[in-house]
């Protein structure tokens, strides 16, 4: 692979040469893939170069922007892994309101210089997660509520197809292929540029909130989250609490709701707004304060890479029952830390038609993710076994998964984050852009057989 060098013009990083075994390293624990190559590109035209390096080698090409994916779809073993973290220009236009930035920029990067002019793009709820991969997921943040998901709020792209074209994309420019990025995942090309719509958001009223559990603080949280105005969005970790150095020392191991909180309005309204979270329980910490909408998001540990079994799904309702099941199960978990996290949808998210994008879960009600923590790869068997048993203790009519938070699951799980009529119009569209299925180190979409 050295021979790439003067072939390529982009950075190319070789097992030989220093910085590999840290360019490799992704989030999640466990995943310890060499690729042949890692090449960072810094602008689309390279991009292009190492498509069609793939395509008329058949190297596996893996595409890395934050190194988030559940399932360490970012690196691989023996081909080529295309990281776009050279890829991080930001161009905000406060005229229209609108930002241009190039897929391998952090969403915490990206949020805190649009807070500078008072504004702001919806992502997820982690700082360190990159761009491109979480955007083409759907994006469930927390401004879900008042603006709607990630892609809602994305005016157009820029994208290399297997050809190693690349594609301006928008509503009038390959119309097909902009409807499958917004909720497809990486199938269909390497995104390197996203044009978004940016919100006023001066400041928002939230932070950490922590309650003891128990299964009527649960259901109430859920149903106070329900009732509150869209401006609110919120996620509940249900979990043992940590040993925090402000959460007093008797409760450290002890089953609590831990929740942020957002409230993207009036500072007087918010407090009202939070005013019956708060009176739930006697609050074991209250930080919700008035900040700019960057401060939610806290901190990270750069060396925290965990192995984790997990399940995202999606419920209808958390009832007296269903807050019984979270905490039996959670009383009953050896792992390290385990959680259940609820996430209550609707507003904005919900006001999208489930057809208008390859997002289709706009009419679930509350996102749930179960994760179980340990510390070394033989425990695996038990807790992904627990994680089993929880998920199907919990499962309902809604039998749809979040495709960025699936883990190497298998196709069937890939299908129930694209039911229906949406798994079959992806396939179609894979076919016209991907007909050899190039970009499959994914939660894969197959091309369809007649496309």
């Amino acid at each position: 692979m050295k021979k790439l060098r003067p072939q390529l013009d982009a950075q190319v990083i070789t097992p030989a040469d220093a910085g590999y075994d840290a360019t490799r390293t992704v989030y999640p624990g466990g995943i310890d893939h060499r690729p042949a190559v890692v090449i960072r590109p810094d602008r689309a035209e390279q991009v292009a170069q190492v498509v069609l390096l793939a395509r008329e080698t058949g190297i596996p090409l893996s595409v890395r922007c934050g190194g988030h994916s559940t399932a360490g779809h970012g690196v691989c073993d023996g081909g080529i892994m295309l990281d776009l973290a050279k890829m991080r220009a930001l161009d905000i236009d406060l005229s229209t309101r609108t930002a241009w930035v190039e897929a391998g920029m952090s969403t915490g990067e990206y949020t805190t210089a649009t807070a500078a002019h008072g504004l702001a793009t919806g992502f997820g709820d982690t700082a360190t997660v990159g761009i491109g991969g979480l955007t083409l997921g759907g994006g469930v943040g927390y401004l879900v509520r008042k603006h709607g998901l990630t892609i809602d709020n994305l005016m157009a792209a820029e994208i290399v197809t297997a050809d190693g074209q690349v594609r301006q994309v928008d509503a009038h420019n390959h119309p097909d292929l902009f409807w499958a990025i917004r909720g497809g995942g990486g199938n269909f090309g390497v995104a390197t540029r996203f044009k978004f719509r940016l919100h006023p958001v001066q400041s928002i009223v939230g932070g950490m909130l922590i309650l003891p559990a128990t299964a009527e603080v649960i259901q109430s949280f859920v149903a106070e989250a329900e009732a509150a105005p869209e401006e609110l969005s919120a996620i509940a970790n249900i979990m043992p609490a940590p040993p925090m150095p402000f959460l007093p020392e008797d409760q450290h191991g002890r089953l609590v709701v831990m929740a942020t909180m957002c409230y993207a309005g009036p500072p007087e309204a918010g407090e009202r707004v939070l005013a019956p979270f708060r009176a739930l329980a006697t609050p074991l910490v209250d930080m919700l304060e008035t900040m700019p909408y960057s401060g939610i998001f806290p901190p990270e540990d750069e060396d925290f890479h965990p192995l984790a079994a997990s399940h995202t799904m999606f419920v209808d309702t958390i009832g007296h029952a269903e807050a019984e099941t979270i905490l039996d199960f959670l009383r009953t978990s050896t792992a390290m830390m385990s959680a259940a996290q609820l996430r209550v949808l609707g507003g904005a998210m919900a006001r999208v038609s489930p057809d208008a994008t390859a997002f289709p879960h706009r009419e679930s009600r509350i996102m749930v993710n179960l994760a179980a923590i340990y510390e070394t790869a033989d425990e695996a068997g038990p807790h992904e076994a627990w994680i089993r048993r929880f998920a199907n203790a919990m499962r309902q009519r809604d039998h749809g998964a979040y495709v960025n938070l699936l883990g190497d699951e298998g196709e069937d799980r890939v299908r129930a984050a694209y039911p229906g009529r949406t798994w079959d119009r992806l396939r179609v569209i894979k076919a016209k852009y991907d007909p050899t299925n190039l970009f499959r180190l994914n939660q894969n979409i197959p091309p369809a057989a007649d496309g």
